[in-house]
């Protein structure tokens, strides 16, 4: 099977490096491209780019609106943000702007592969089966099961779920759930947030002596 082709994007000549040297370490193809002049062409050519890394910080435009440019000709397959923009605000554009992931510098390179994974994961179209400890979605039905026993959740909170469940073990804000999880017609409120994961803790820590999902103060939540 052919690894998965990640594109990158990043003035920074040493940064870029790095990023590709990573990858390739990872297990992955990489395409560095210092500016967007030939990114396009990229985008367009056959080789197909399974994700890309997109600095927001580029030559003469904002990468993320350069992601809008890109969306409109057909690129349909994720996009992360690493970029220097770690504002509140950048962050909330960013999601607003095609983000499946947004990475601020400096990084972590083990947390970026990581990250990259659960992305290309979260986003595949193959998944059949996903299992954490005794949780299982199985995608031909899209249901949930504890022990063989369906586990009954609402639309929101087995989306919620099968967030959570795509990325094991990394850390998620309530920002990146608002804006991966959440419909526009909802009310996107961070308390939001706190009051759906509180629904389905309950109908799946009974289950199991261990919490799934866990609370970082003012950071978040990890699943695991």
């Amino acid at each position: 099977m052919k690894n998965k082709l990640i594109l990158i994007v990043e003035d920074e000549e040493d940064i870029l490096e790095l990023l590709e040297y990573t990858l390739q370490k990872a297990g992955f193809e990489t395409i560095g491209c210092l500016n967007i002049n030939p990114v396009l062409n990229q985008i367009l050519d056959e080789e197909k780019v399974d994700l890309i890394l997109m600095d927001r910080n580029l030559p003469g435009v904002d990468g993320a609106t350069f992601v809008n440019e890109l969306k409109s000709k057909g690129y349909n397959n994720p996009v992360i943000y690493v970029t220097a923009k770690d504002k509140d605000e950048d962050i909330l554009e960013g999601f607003e702007n095609h983000a499946d992931d947004y990475i601020t510098k400096p990084f972590n390179l083990k947390e970026l592969v990581a990250r990259v994974k659960a992305v290309l994961k979260r986003t595949s179209k193959d998944i059949e089966i996903l299992k954490v400890r005794d949780i299982i979605y199985k995608a031909n039905n899209k249901r949930f099961y504890i022990e063989d026993e369906p586990i009954e959740l609402t639309h929101l909170e087995h989306d919620l779920l099968l967030e959570f469940i795509k990325n094991k073990d990394i850390l998620l804000s309530r920002e990146h759930l608002l804006n991966s999880v959440w419909e526009d017609s909802f009310d996107k409120k961070l308390k939001t947030v706190n009051v759906a994961i509180k629904r389905l803790k309950a109908k799946i820590d009974p289950y199991s002596k261990k919490q799934y999902i866990k609370s970082i103060r003012g950071e978040g939540y990890i699943f695991c």
